[in-house]
């Protein structure tokens, strides 16, 4: 057995089971292993980006990791950008970069670079195999490390002789770490702070919120104490909808977050930190808190959020989950698809059991509001603020979930940066419909010009804008073989999403926004 065969029998062993993969001439040991044992799935992408997206989708849904299969460390920098966002949501994936050969390292051949280094910004364990027998034990460890609360990013190095040598070895798994305990000392003080007369905020993340039982509990906790419940910005994954607690998330502006938050004399986090603003901005603060305001760390991410909710709610008398449903949202009128309309079409349009990927950046801001009444779904979103997440990490969801309807709320700037998804979407004919909000502009952006207190004039908006010339986004999907069709009726919208949803494979809708 040969190292390569080895790491792809220990994996599996471990419970991976699909490899989203951009190979090169330093991983094809690994391909031809991944062909022999036939153990995982392979599904390729036509760029790295959407590799290392597509296993972030995987894992968030799947509640375990994928491998990617990177060339050299161009391909891993290139897939660097959404490995970004899948540290940010504490994801668990294991990359498998092929390195040139030990003995041809010391020649500086053109694809030579320093692998390591390119890995350490986004990765909480990086390792290059030294041996084709150790191979095995190297990647059952990436594996572990992959796997520890609260979701991490493990990269293993293979130089291509560690691969293709023989007296590979395939290793047993190594437990990964669980979550640590939470602080009981907080804990006390949150269900003080709680129980008394001033004003308190409870932020709650990660694990958390991926479960209805203790979103449920949390929202007792809040009726019974007054409390205001809200969730991070950015998160991993929310199971919400009708029938399950819907709170809000804390808001983008500066402005409005700190207005939102103002009062609050004690803020309670449970795998969260105290929420910052996204950038620094001319005469803002920026943490978005009062300044009074006593932050109370119950769960760090790497902490066991779910207990610290249920013994808080314990302690503070909370039994069940309590759940206040929303109506279900009714049909826009017939007419032009402005941000109300958007949000009200898709929100009457999502089907039960729904996956709902978003990045819709500004023009998708209302939709999380405006679909609390929506049958049950999982909302995942990027996390990281590197846009181009949505299509591959839409893909990724759809691998994990194949009986699901996934529905990706796409920018159409973003939607640009990995639009090679819609190839990979067709190819394993996944369940994707993509609704693509045409504005022709990056208008978080031109706000964001606004925001630092610029006066903008015809250059500044021409490195914003991406109308001229047009995209065509049912053009561009059908040369990946994805159908599509273009609407800008918001009732026409609602029945499109329909319709896309309730066929077999991928699709887009080019939504063009008044």
């Amino acid at each position: 057995m040969n190292g390569a065969e080895s790491l792809v029998r220990t994996l599996a062993a471990g419970g991976v089971e699909v490899c989203f993969a951009n190979p090169g001439t330093s991983e094809m040991q690994f391909v031809d292993a991944l062909d022999r044992t036939r153990l995982l799935r392979c599904v390729l992408g036509l760029f790295e980006g959407v590799v290392t997206g597509a296993a972030d989708g995987y894992a968030r849904m799947a509640g375990k990791p994928a491998v990617t299969l990177l060339h050299l460390a161009p391909g891993l920098a290139n897939g660097a950008a959404n490995l970004h966002n899948a540290r940010k949501a504490r994801t668990a994936m294991v990359n498998l970069v092929g390195e040139h050969a030990t003995y041809h390292k010391a020649y500086d051949a053109p694809l030579t670079a320093d692998i390591e280094g390119t890995a350490a910004p986004f990765s909480d364990f990086v390792r290059t195999a030294r041996t084709a027998a150790g191979l095995g034990a190297d990647g059952a460890e990436a594996l572990a490390a992959a796997m520890s609360a609260p979701g991490r990013i493990a990269t293993l190095i293979a130089p291509s002789d560690t691969g293709w040598d023989e007296g590979g070895e395939v290793a047993e798994p190594v437990a990964p770490q669980g979550p640590s305990p939470y602080d009981e000392a907080a804990l006390d003080a949150a269900a003080e702070a709680l129980a008394g007369p001033e004003p308190c905020v409870i932020i709650a993340g990660g694990s958390v919120l991926e479960a209805p039982e203790l979103t449920g509990l949390l929202m007792g906790i809040a009726e019974r104490t007054g409390a205001r419940l809200w969730s991070p910005s950015s998160n991993r994954r929310i199971e919400r909808g009708r029938g399950r607690a819907n709170f809000p998330k804390v808001p983008f502006p500066v402005d409005v977050a700190r207005e939102k938050l103002a009062g609050a004399r004690h803020a309670i986090l449970i795998e969260a930190r105290q929420p910052v603003a996204f950038f620094a901005y001319p005469g803002k603060p920026s943490l978005l808190l009062p300044d009074d305001c006593a932050r109370i760390a119950v769960a760090d991410f790497h902490q066991d959020g779910p207990s610290a909710v249920r013994a808080l709610a314990d302690r503070l008398g909370v039994e069940g989950p309590h759940v206040v449903d929303a109506p279900r949202p009714e049909d826009p009128r017939a007419g032009p698809i402005d941000y109300a309309a958007l949000g009200a079409a898709v929100a009457a349009a999502l089907p039960e059991d729904a996956i709902v990927v978003d990045e819709g950046v500004t023009a998708g801001r209302g939709i999380y509001a405006a679909t609390v009444g929506s049958p049950p779904m999982s909302w995942i979103a990027i996390t990281g603020g590197s846009i181009g997440n949505g299509p591959p990490l839409a893909a990724g969801a759809a691998v994990a979930c194949p009986d699901r309807p996934v529905v990706a709320l796409q920018a159409d700037g973003s939607a640009m940066y990995t639009i090679q998804a819609l190839w990979t979407q067709a190819r394993e004919n996944l369940n994707v419909t993509t609704v693509v909000f045409a504005n022709g502009t990056y208008e978080i952006l031109k706000q964001e010009l606004t925001r630092v207190g610029a006066n903008p004039g015809r250059s500044a908006l021409d490195m914003l804008e991406i109308n001229r010339p047009q995209l065509d986004f049912v053009d561009i999907a059908r040369g990946m073989g994805v159908p599509g069709r273009k609407v800008d009726c918001a009732a026409e919208l609602a029945q499109a999403i329909r319709d896309a949803v309730a066929e077999p494979g991928p699709s887009v809708i080019e939504a063009t926004l008044a």
